[in-house]
C-alpha cells in the first residue's frame, strides 16, 4: 500500500521458541547439517514476506547458543552467505563486534554478503559485553571506550564501502585510498570488494543506554532495540528520532524495531501455559541473582510485597554486565517503585529486556497495533516463544493478518534490503 505507513518485520533466526525446555532431536539443528536448519527459516520468513533474518552472534562460549538450543555458533557471514544461495528476497543481517575485529574485514566481509545476495545485506553493530579473554590478555573495555571504537570503526567500514564504488565517470570501477588514522585504528584503503550497485548495507545497532543512543543515532538506519513496554518504546523512539535530527539527520532516517517475544496458541490459556512453562527454570533465587546481575542490586532479604523505591538503587555509574539492560530496570523502578514480585516478573530480569506479548494471535496483533498506532516502534524482530505451533502461527496466521490489514506487504515491491527499509 504505496504512502501508507507501515511495519517493518524482521525475523531472528535462533529458536527461542524452545527456550526453558528440553527440545526433541527434530526440533534442534542437525549436528551433520545445522545449515538446513537455518536456510528453512529463512525460506519460510521469506514466504511470509519479512525485511529480513537477522543473525545474532558471540565472540564467547555460551552453553545456551553452542551445541544447546541454537546448535553450532555458526559464524554469521559464512551462514548467511549459504542463506543467500537459497533465497532471492528477504534481507540478512549479520552481527559483527566492532571491539574485536578489524574494520578492513568487516567491511569486505559485509560488502561480500551483499554481493552474493544481490544487495540484500545488513550490517548489525554490536560492541560486546564479554569475550575478551578470547582475544588476548586486556581486560573488556569500558562502555566509553567501546562506544568511541564503534564510532571510528564505523567510519571506517563506510569509507571502505565508498572506497571502490560501483564505477566511476567512464563506467569503470575507480578505487581510492581512505588514508585514515585514528585513535584505534590505521587503514590505508581502498576494500578490494567493490561497492554494488544497490548502494551500500543498511546498519543495525542495538545500545539503548544513553550512549548507545547517541551512537545509533548518528549512524544507524535501524535499531534492534530493547523496549520491555510500551512507554519505554515511546521513550526511546521519540529521543532517538530527536537525536537523529540534533545530529543532521532526518527523524525517519532511524527505524525503531524492538524484539517481540510472543507467545501464540489458539486460546490465551495455552499462551500463558507457554509462557509459564518457558520461565520455570527461573525460580525465585535465580530471578533474584538476575537482578544483582542486571542492576548491582540484592534484594534477597526482602518480601515480595516490600517495594523497591528509587533510594533503593546503586549509584548509575556502578559497573553492570549491561548497561542497556541496567538502564531500563532503573527507569522502571523510579517510575514506578514496584513490589519483588513485581520486579521479579520483569522481562529484564527473566529474558532480555524485550517487548513479551502472549496470547491468541488477534491478542499479539492488538498488541502490535497499540504500540504501532502510539509511536512506539516502527516494526518488530520476531522472537517466537513457546513451542513450534507459536512459530507456525506467527508465520501462517499472523503476518497474513498483519497483510490483510494494510499494516503489512502482500509481496515484495524490491529486492534489496534497502527496498524492504524503504530507505532513498
Amino acid at each position: 500500500m504505496s504512502g501508507t505507513r507501515q511495519l517493518h518485520i524482521g525475523f531472528c533466526l535462533t529458536p527461542t521458541w524452545l527456550k526453558g525446555r528440553r527440545a526433541e532431536p527434530d526440533e534442534l539443528p542437525s549436528p551433520h547439517d545445522p545449515a538446513s536448519f537455518y536456510i528453512d527459516l529463512a525460506k519460510r520468513a521469506e514466504q511470509a514476506k519479512l525485511d529480513f533474518a537477522f543473525k545474532v552472534d558471540y565472540l564467547a562460549f555460551n552453553p545456551a547458543m553452542a551445541g544447546g538450543q541454537g546448535g553450532p555458533g555458526l559464524e554469521p557471514n559464512i551462514l548467511l552467505a549459504a542463506i543467500a544461495r537459497e533465497t532471492q528476497r528477504i534481507g540478512l543481517v549479520a552481527t559483527h563486534s566492532t571491539t574485536f575485529n578489524p574494520p578492513y574485514i568487516v567491511a569486505r566481509q559485509i560488502q561480500s554478503l551483499h554481493w552474493l545476495s544481490q544487495g540484500r545485506a545488513g550490517w548489525n553493530i554490536v560492541t560486546s559485553i564479554e569475550g575478551a579473554e578470547n582475544f588476548g590478555d586486556a581486560p573488556m573495555p569500558p562502555p566509553e571506550a567501546r562506544y568511541r571504537k564503534a564510532a571510528e570503526f564505523t567510519d571506517v567500514v563506510r569509507r571502505l564501502w565508498q572506497s571502490y564504488p560501483p564505477s566511476g565517470a567512464d563506467g569503470l570501477p575507480q578505487a581510492h585510498p581512505i588514508d585514515h588514522a585514528g585513535e584505534f585504528f590505521s587503514v590505508k584503503g581502498p576494500l578490494n570488494v567493490r561497492g554494488h550497485e544497490s548502494g551500500p548495507p543498511p546498519i543495525f545497532q542495538a545500545g539503548a543506554s544513553d550512549i548507545g543512543r547517541e551512537f545509533a543515532a548518528s549512524v544507524a538506519d535501524a535499531t534492534f532495540a530493547s523496549a520491555p513496554d510500551m512507554a519505554a518504546g515511546i521513550d526511546l523512539r521519540s529521543d532517538l528520532r530527536a537525536r537523529a535530527e540534533r545530529l543532521g539527520r532526518r527523524a525517519d532516517d532511524i527505524r525503531v524495531l524492538p524484539g517481540l517475544y510472543f507467545f501464540l496458541a489458539p486460546t490465551r490459556e495455552e499462551a500463558w501455559e507457554l509462557h509459564r512453562r518457558a520461565h520455570t527454570h527461573l525460580n525465585h533465587e535465580r530471578r533474584v541473582e538476575s537482578v544483582r546481575t542486571v542492576l548491582g542490586l540484592d534484594i534477597s532479604r526482602l518480601g515480595p510485597a516490600s517495594r523497591v523505591t528509587p533510594d533503593m538503587l546503586p549509584v548509575p555509574d556502578a559497573p553492570v554486565r549491561s548497561r542497556t539492560h541496567a538502564d531500563l530496570l532503573r527507569r522502571f523502578i523510579e517510575a514506578n517503585s514496584p513490589t519483588v514480585e513485581e520486579l521479579l516478573a520483569r522481562p529484564e530480569v527473566v529474558g532480555s529486556a524485550h517487548w513479551v506479548s502472549v496470547g491468541t494471535v488477534g491478542d499479539v496483533i492488538a498488541d502490535i497495533v497499540e504500540w504501532f498506532g502510539a509511536g512506539a516502534m516502527d516494526g518488530f524482530i520476531a522472537l517466537p516463544g513457546g513451542s513450534t505451533g507459536s512459530l507456525d502461527l506467527f508465520l501462517e496466521e499472523m503476518v497474513p493478518a498483519l497483510a490483510a490489514r494494510g499494516l503489512f506487504r502482500t509481496e515484495y515491491e524490491g529486492t534489496t534490503l534497502r527496498a524492504h527499509l524503504r530507505m532513498s
